[in-house]
């Protein structure tokens, strides 16, 4: 079949974009080029299976991809993803590109450690490639291969020493929860709040995340219903810039050392805002646990000299450095 790479390539986009213009642009190519593309697999397919890939409806109009074209373009897009994933597991495995997956309060730590290791590995012409990963996005992204580590935190019990048993990882920092809050002192005067107490609390919660876990693993997974939640939020920055408005009078849940930084004024703060502790009686007694995490066992099949090895040893030094997490 005289069938190419770039051909398949454009009835993708032409699938995703819907017209030969739209493809052509996606493409940088001249819209007549995508066209001769599309006839050719036309008559090469029509030879095969008597029918054609897509048909043109007319000026302007989508394309119609008929149940052979559709087909056609599915075995092509997992031909691509299977190619590029290979491509990707042997630049893995030569060491010629790290990618690590970072939320937004350890990219601080990242690039700590990195300034350690760069002139090394640039020498042997080593890319770093960062991605900003949410917590509820972790798993998936190291499962699947996208990322070779993952920097971030997650919910664990306060009296286990092993926190994952899934994956590798090094851990370098633990806290506990707190409330930023920008109610009067008349309202909150108490300097730590119970599991009964925030009930009542007008809270600031994120709609999804680490912080979340907590509140799901204390008040069950329909915890909405049973707390009073002022405002839910995608990021810390928002819910300060909502405290900071007066918008929303309530408690946002953070890590107790973001609470501090904006107390103290190195993150966007208020003269209005006041950090309260969580008591002792919630069960079960949680803290946020930050670290590095890595598929269970890969670093073992690299020998240390492997960029992957190499940065873990130097996350390692740095953790245990006992230098405060970079904010």
């Amino acid at each position: 079949m005289d069938l190419t790479w770039d051909q398949l390539r454009t009835l993708i986009i032409v699938r995703e974009s819907r017209t030969a213009l739209a493809a052509a642009k996606v493409l940088g190519r001249e819209q007549s080029s995508v066209q001769k593309q599309l006839d050719i697999l036309n008559r090469n397919f029509q030879s095969l299976t008597g029918e054609l890939l897509v048909v043109k409806q007319g000026r302007g109009r989508d394309f119609l991809f008929t149940p052979t074209g559709l087909e056609v373009v599915e075995r092509a897009k997992a031909t691509f993803a299977y190619w590029l994933q290979g491509i990707a597991d042997s630049r893995r495995r030569l060491g010629s590109t790290l990618t690590v997956g970072t939320t937004e309060f350890t990219l601080g730590f990242l690039g700590r450690v990195w300034e350690q290791v760069a002139p090394q590995l640039l020498e042997r012409e080593v890319e770093l490639k960062v991605v900003h990963v949410r917590t509820r996005d972790f798993w998936q992204r190291l499962d699947s291969n996208q990322v070779d580590l993952l920097c971030g935190g997650l919910a664990a019990d306060a009296a286990a020493e092993r926190v994952t048993s899934e994956y590798d990882f090094l851990e370098w920092h633990r806290e506990g929860l707190a409330l930023l809050t920008n109610l009067p002192v008349r309202e909150l005067a108490t300097r730590s709040v119970g599991f009964e107490r925030l009930r009542s609390l007008p809270l600031v919660v994120p709609s999804r995340g680490v912080i979340t876990d907590f509140v799901e693993r204390w008040y069950g997974p329909d915890f909405r219903s049973r707390l009073r939640i002022a405002a839910e939020i995608d990021d810390i920055y928002y819910g300060l810039a909502l405290l900071r408005s007066g918008m929303t009078y309530g408690c946002m849940l953070c890590a107790r050392s973001l609470g501090e930084a904006a107390v103290d004024g190195r993150l966007p703060t208020s003269d209005d805002f006041r950090l309260i502790d969580f008591a002792d009686d919630f069960d079960p007694m949680l803290q946020l646990v930050s670290g590095v995490f890595a598929r269970k066992g890969e670093r073992e099949t690299y020998d240390a000299s492997h960029p992957l090895n190499i940065l873990w040893e130097a996350f390692r030094d740095e953790a245990a450095s006992g230098r405060p997490l970079p904010l």
